[in-house]
């Protein structure tokens, strides 16, 4: 029988065949490692990705919550400006910073969107900025209504209020949360880098491990054990890396925390110096303010009390004198009661009275006042060209301002010069004249040759309680609220000067084409009250100094009045006298004010007529709490208090208002 060789038989086929399966071995081993390479290098590539997308995204959301805090610091700050200038662009501006502030919080609420733990902190963010909008609009919208001191406090209301703070604390909420979460993403970042860092390191050490074994074979088996001792030194050098660069991001951290909290502190110190310099600012125009008004009501309470004096020694003995000292106490309390007029003009809390006047007759008719006010060493000329055009205005108001250019161009020209008083017409266009629409204007000029004014004062001669006069010679209201005052009655000033060369202050008032009604008005005053039977008159008044007054001087006037000393007690006296035919009331008292006693009476009591009388109007003659009842302002004199009196009953007993009452 024939013996036949197998490779296996000898010992060379068994050598060979451990060298025959070795490189299909090292194939499937390379195969499998390339794979395992590939797909660990992807999954790290996809998780690097992931976590620079999300570190990328809590960034955004950090700028989008710092932009929305930047945005509505400016609109308030914008607010503030507009409340205190009173400028429509102004207010324009806020309105838009406030929209953008709004998509500024759009666009963090998309980018908050899949982060659930952010959720409640952004709705809650908005529900604060609704809240706070709602204040912030609410002052827009006295400022823009001429109610600046309103305006004023509310503003400094709203800067304490609970919503502020709100948006602030959900503000560092969304942040420290997004900072929380970035530390998170920036160590996934690292982490993922590392790896993908390691894995790409790995497999060009793997294939070239794997080559070297297809190359070298079972030759390179000694060499393959000092090969992994090199890689496991290679590892532990990487990881001490990826620690060093691990406490170096999070001493970065650190640092950038740490300059976020200083920036903040700096920006927090900066605007308590602000409101503190805001506040050193008020208080020393309240001073100055208050040193110039006291001076004021110091003379004419000497007027005043001096007169009353005088009058009660000469009572018995010259009762001439003691009515010329009676008629002199009068005049100092009519001052008194313009200056308080003028003060609440200033304020926007007076309505105006305007009428159609001719400006020509006002001049003439202010000829001699103008004269005693600035002295005899200046020479006043008149210049009237208004042609009949005629202003619709309030009088006492316009001769105020007018009064207040004099004393001016007096001042400038230190009591000794010439000074031209003059009218004129005028048709402007659209905006040639500061915000003056089209149309025609009467033009009325106060020009002096005094001293002038440089540049930088013409520039500031409207802000309040700019002066250059010395400490105790005014206040700095005058050019401010004739500046107001113009406005207000749809015109503007433009003011021309040089310095040694004189100034001349130019008012532009819209034409009004209604006919003139100063000289019946001015025949009502001087005509008697028209009488009215004897009405029995409720008098509502917490003060007993003025109850007692009112009073008095509805007796003298024939009427029967019936005491009431709080407003509580109004109906309870109504029910006992149902002979009462009319109410008089003080509008401002404790517990309640004139308007919400009447509106609390009983059905069968509102058709009573009602006089209000007040001495601080404010914006009330434009509300509906008043229902188109008279209002009376005080000081009133006797006669004012009869032709009220009469208006008001008359009124009552018209056909279509009785018939309403019913």
């Amino acid at each position: 029988m024939a013996d036949y060789d197998l490779p296996g038989d000898t010992p060379q086929g068994w050598h060979a065949l451990p060298r025959r399966i070795l490189p299909l071995l090292l194939a499937i081993l390379l195969i499998g490692s390339l794979g395992a390479l590939l797909y660990n290098a992807s999954n790290a590539s996809r998780d690097h990705a992931q976590a620079l997308a999300e570190q990328q995204n809590s960034f955004e959301v950090i700028a989008l919550a710092r932009g929305f805090e930047a945005r509505v610091a400016r609109a308030e700050v914008t607010l503030a400006r507009y409340v205190i200038s009173l400028d429509p662009d102004t207010g324009r501006l806020f309105q838009d910073q406030w929209r953008g502030a709004a998509s500024q919080l759009k666009a963090l609420s998309y980018a908050t969107r899949d982060s659930d733990w952010q959720h409640g902190n952004v709705a809650a963010l908005r529900h604060a900025y609704v809240a706070r909008g709602k204040t912030l609009n609410a002052i827009g919208l006295r400022t823009t209504y001429d109610q600046k001191m309103a305006a004023l406090a509310s503003f400094h209301q709203a800067g304490k209020s609970q919503d502020l703070r709100r948006i602030t604390a959900l503000l560092d909420l969304v942040i420290q949360a997004e900072n929380d979460r970035l530390r998170e993403r920036s160590l996934a970042v690292t982490l993922a880098g590392d790896r993908s860092e390691w894995v790409g390191k790995t497999s060009r050490l793997v294939g070239l491990a794997m080559l070297v074994c297809i190359l070298f074979g079972v030759w390179f088996a000694r060499n393959a054990y000092h090969e992994r001792r090199s890689a496991r030194r290679l590892a532990e050098v990487e990881s001490e890396r990826a620690d060093r660069m691990e406490a170096a991001v999070a001493a970065r951290t650190a640092e950038l925390s740490d300059a976020y909290h200083q920036l903040k502190q700096e920006s927090a110190e900066r605007a308590a110096a602000q409101d503190h310099l805001r506040q050193m600012q008020k208080m020393d125009a309240v001073g100055q303010l208050t040193g110039g008004i006291a001076h004021d009501f110091n003379n004419m309470l000497a007027v005043v009390v001096g007169g009353l004096e005088l009058a009660r020694r000469k009572m018995r003995t010259k009762p001439e004198d003691a009515t010329r000292h009676i008629d002199n106490a009068m005049e100092g309390a009519n001052r008194a009661a313009a200056l308080t007029r003028r003060l609440l003009a200033f304020a926007r809390s007076e309505p105006l009275l305007p009428s159609a006047v001719d400006p020509d007759a006002l001049l003439s008719g202010m000829a001699d006042l103008i004269d005693r006010t600035i002295g005899d060493q200046i020479i006043v000329r008149f210049a009237q060209g208004a042609g009949g055009w005629r202003i619709f205005v309030d009088q006492h108001q316009m001769e105020n301002a007018i009064l207040n250019l004099c004393v001016n161009a007096r001042d400038a020209m230190d009591g000794r010069g010439q000074m031209t008083l003059s009218t004129g017409q005028a048709i402007l266009s659209d905006g040639e004249v500061g915000e003056c629409m089209a149309g025609d204007y009467v033009t009325l000029t106060v020009a002096d040759d005094g001293c002038g004014m440089a540049p930088d004062v013409l520039a500031r001669v409207f802000e309040p309680f700019f002066t250059t006069k010395p400490v105790g010679k005014g206040t700095g209201l005058g050019l401010s609220q004739i500046f107001g005052f113009v406005r207000q009655c749809g015109g503007d000033i433009r003011i021309d000067s040089v310095p040694g060369g004189g100034t001349s202050v130019h008012l532009y008032l819209p034409r009004s084409m209604q006919m003139q009604d100063g000289a019946d008005m001015q025949g009502d005053l001087t005509q008697a009250p028209v009488e009215q039977p004897p009405t029995r008159i409720l008098v509502v008044e917490d003060d007993p100094r003025v109850l007692n007054q009112t009073m008095a001087a509805l007796g003298e006037l024939g009427h029967l009045p019936i005491a009431c000393d709080h407003p509580a007690k109004a109906a309870r006296l109504l029910a006992a006298h149902s002979d009462i035919g009319m109410i008089l009331s003080d509008v401002l008292m404790p517990d309640m004010t004139g308007p919400e006693m009447i509106k609390a009476l009983p059905a069968r009591f509102r058709h009573l007529p009602v006089l209000f009388v007040t001495g601080y109007t404010g914006d009330a003659n434009d509300s509906a709490d008043f229902e188109g009842h008279e209002i009376l302002r005080k000081p009133y004199t006797l006669a004012a208090l009869g032709q009220a009196l009469a208006t008001t009953l008359s009124e009552s007993r018209r056909p279509g208002t009785v018939a309403a009452a019913e």
